[in-house]
């Protein structure tokens, strides 16, 4: 069987959907669906500050899940920022 290959929206580049995070919007807020059993449209991200810091730079989340206005990233920066340390 093999893994889906899906578009980081910070760097762009193409990976397996193991070695990215899916991203939702859950009750108007962006978060992290570890479990990527959360419904709605998904967004993918590699595990780095980089990719964030593009993603953010480009203002791609709300174009990515087809919402409307900014979206809080705080959550994912705090997720991103712990997986990076390896805690």
């Amino acid at each position: 069987m093999t893994t889906p290959v899906r578009t980081c929206v910070g760097c762009r580049r193409r990976a397996c959907s193991d070695e990215l995070l899916r991203l939702v919007v859950a009750g108007g807020e962006l978060v992290v669906d570890e479990r990527r059993r959360l419904p709605g449209r998904g967004a993918w991200m590699h595990r780095s500050p980089a990719c964030l810091a593009k993603a953010e730079r480009k203002r791609v989340f709300p174009r990515a899940l087809r919402v409307s206005g900014p979206l809080d990233t705080s959550g994912v920066r705090n997720v991103v920022e712990r997986l990076a340390t390896g805690e």
